[in-house]
């Protein structure tokens, strides 16, 4: 992992942290599976009268450890307690291998989502 990312997501997990991570444990005690999910306030509408809303970032399992359910266990974990938290809009970006499995949670295709990545900084310099 890159220390970037290590450093910003340690405090990130820590108790009233906005990151939420359910992992599957392999029996050489590395990770088999994993899913990361990030909460963050949104305004309150109907939808989400408690304004937050969260994005599962990441699911992944190692490939020797796939087609046992890990992917499932960790993601109905991870949206169980996202519920707990009063969490009620959710996002997510998958892949087309992976969204069958997300659609039996109840996610669904948008045809509005659009991406945009831009990596300069203010005065045309790139991060």
């Amino acid at each position: 992992m890159d220390s970037r990312c290590t450093a910003e997501l340690a405090p990130r997990l820590a108790p009233g942290g906005d990151a939420r991570a359910f992992v599957i444990d392999a029996p050489d005690r590395s990770m088999a599976a994993c899913a990361l999910g990030l909460i963050h306030r949104v305004l309150p509408a109907p939808s989400y009268p408690w304004g937050l809303a969260g994005r599962v970032h990441v699911v992944a399992t190692r490939p020797d450890a796939r087609r046992r359910g890990y992917a499932r266990a960790v993601v109905r974990a991870l949206l169980d307690e996202l519920r707990t938290e009063h969490v009620t809009l959710f996002e997510l970006h998958a892949s087309q291998e992976a969204a069958p499995l997300y659609r039996e949670f109840g996610f669904a295709d948008s045809p509005a989502l659009m991406r945009m990545t831009h990596l300069e900084q203010p005065g045309g310099r790139l991060r």
